[in-house]
């Protein structure tokens, strides 16, 4: 099964996070780094794929971004932007429906139409997507109860938490670590994140740390272990390279932990044993915890399944 349907491949599946730009068209899957709050050119981005087709679906989260001073703000900046490039575009909100003007639904979307085009393919399910700054859990079976949700709401009920791959910074999960036998405490400032504990431990390769480094340099394992030793305040010669792995070490286990306990909280409200992964840390959750990677069934788009999703739902209800 590869997920496609119609004439999918005529149509660009967009979906517009405040770090990361994904497209998925029908020669694959795009993933840019494109953090909005630095005026990242996001027209730019956009019009190299608008070559063979104008016709793009959109979903968004991007809005939340900072240098917003409202949602409706980005959303309106994220719309223009869009239409700069795709003039015809259409915009998934959490009605789950489609809109080609700016209105407040279209907030943080980008979870539902996921579950909209999973919840045929897995209507049990609870749907867990790490990415690289949050994790969905959502109960795919409530899809009537999901719509209108904001991510206030997604945080109260659990089906939203923040920590991802990529840009966690380590402090956030953790207050100490034990270093040749003595509890250290951690500093609160931003001297590293999920990404250089991920590279750190093998989980991810430099090629997939795609958002800036603390300290904006390179995405290499030594320099993620110089920033993981600065969370103690130290150099790395002060703590060695055990020193830094063992931050690595206590930050994804509080991490795992956090994680796998919000799907079981999710699963045991659902009445449900079947869990799916999807995003850039599905393989690393789903070993972890059990169930399905879907990257078996879809491929690489399962890194960026809410751009293929809102393609996919798009051509669906134009059919119907």
């Amino acid at each position: 099964m590869n997920g496609s349907t119609g004439n999918s491949s005529e149509r660009v599946g967009i979906d517009v996070g405040g770090a990361h730009l994904k497209v998925v068209d029908r020669n694959g899957v795009h993933i840019h780094y494109c953090p909005l709050w630095k005026g990242a050119p996001l027209k730019e981005l956009l019009g190299l794929y608008n070559k063979e087709t104008t016709s793009a679906a959109v979903v968004m989260s991007g809005e939340l971004a900072d240098c917003f001073s409202s949602k409706v703000e980005g959303i309106g900046f994220i719309v223009d932007s869009v239409k700069a490039a795709f003039p015809d575009a259409l915009f998934y909100g959490t009605d789950a429906a489609f809109h080609r003007d700016i209105v407040p639904q279209l907030a943080a979307s980008n979870w539902l139409v996921s579950v909209d085009y999973l919840r045929e393919l897995y209507p049990c399910a609870v749907f867990v997507d790490m990415g690289s700054t949050t994790t969905d859990i959502i109960p795919v079976g409530r899809f009537e109860a999901l719509k209108g949700l904001t991510d206030l709401d997604r945080l109260q009920l659990g089906y939203l938490i923040y920590t991802g791959v990529l840009r966690t910074s380590v402090p956030c999960l953790i207050r100490s670590v034990l270093l040749d036998g003595v509890p250290t405490p951690v500093s609160s400032e931003y001297f590293a994140c999920s990404g250089d504990v991920h590279l750190v431990l093998g989980h991810i390769k430099g090629s997939q740390y795609t958002s800036d480094p603390p300290d904006g340099g390179e995405r290499t394992v030594d320099a993620a272990l110089r920033r993981l030793a600065r969370v103690v305040c130290a150099d790395l010669d002060e703590i060695g390279e055990q020193g830094a792995k063992m931050i690595a070490e206590t930050f994804w286990s509080a991490q795992k932990d956090l994680i796998i306990s919000g799907v079981e909280d999710i699963c045991r409200k659902s009445g449900t044993n079947e869990v799916i992964f999807a995003g850039i840390g599905s393989g690393l959750i789903a070993k972890k915890f059990g169930g399905t990677n879907l990257s078996g069934a879809l491929g690489p788009v399962v890194d960026a399944l809410p751009a293929f999703a809102v393609r996919e739902v798009a051509v669906r209800d134009s059919q119907s």
